[in-house]
């Protein structure tokens, strides 16, 4: 970032960086607002042409929107395998929490949505490398990534009872972590407009 890259040089004057923010999950991760005063940038730091910052950031949204649909698929998978593994073995009234067929055949349901999720990755990201347009298709994706992410870890968590709500087990941290799917990089709300809007249903202004 512009502060990583100057916060060791003479023109980091005027860099002020606020407390740490707490957030809810990616707590490995530290987030805090960085204000800029009257700091000089040399022309050889400048990365792009002066004023195009937000026309780059546009320009590769799609690449980032595919990146965090990558990126949610394995938690997802590891987050319902060890949940099969808990309930196997955790015993309710004599027999595993597993053997209830609203448990079985509900994580049955979620490994389908997220092998669904996976071929549409795919598909966009093939559509993606031949040159075309995907912004419609890495929309969906991104939407039904941050959809899943809280659906496959809220589902989970209730199956793991009250251990599930302890800061012991993974399933709680990807609760916390990956509700951030929903939001950043544009949230569910901005990518049901760019679905409409190439569906030709977004209303005029």
């Amino acid at each position: 970032s512009i502060f990583c890259g100057l916060s060791n040089t003479p023109f980091s004057s005027g860099i002020h960086v606020a407390k740490k923010i707490d957030k809810l999950g990616m707590r490995s991760s530290d987030t805090a607002q960085i204000f800029f005063e009257d700091v000089r940038v040399p022309s050889k730091n400048l990365i792009g042409e002066e004023g195009k910052g937000f026309t780059y950031q546009m320009l590769q949204f799609q690449e980032e929107r595919l990146w965090g649909v990558a990126t949610v698929l394995t938690p997802l998978e590891t987050v319902i395998q060890e949940t099969i593994d808990y309930t196997r073995q955790r015993k309710v009234f004599d027999q595993s929490v597993l053997h209830n067929q609203a448990v079985h055949f509900r994580l049955a349901e979620l490994a389908t949505e997220v092998e669904l999720l996976r071929s549409l990755l795919y598909r966009t990201v093939a559509l993606y490398v031949e040159g075309n347009d995907v912004t419609k298709f890495a929309s969906m994706a991104k939407l039904k990534g941050g959809r899943l992410a809280r659906e496959v870890t809220d589902t989970c968590l209730q199956f793991w009872g009250g251990m599930g709500f302890t800061s012991e087990v993974l399933v709680s941290r990807f609760y916390r972590d990956l509700r951030l799917m929903s939001i950043g990089g544009g949230t569910d709300e901005t990518m049901l407009s760019i679905i409409c809007k190439y569906m030709e249903t977004l209303p005029s202004k």
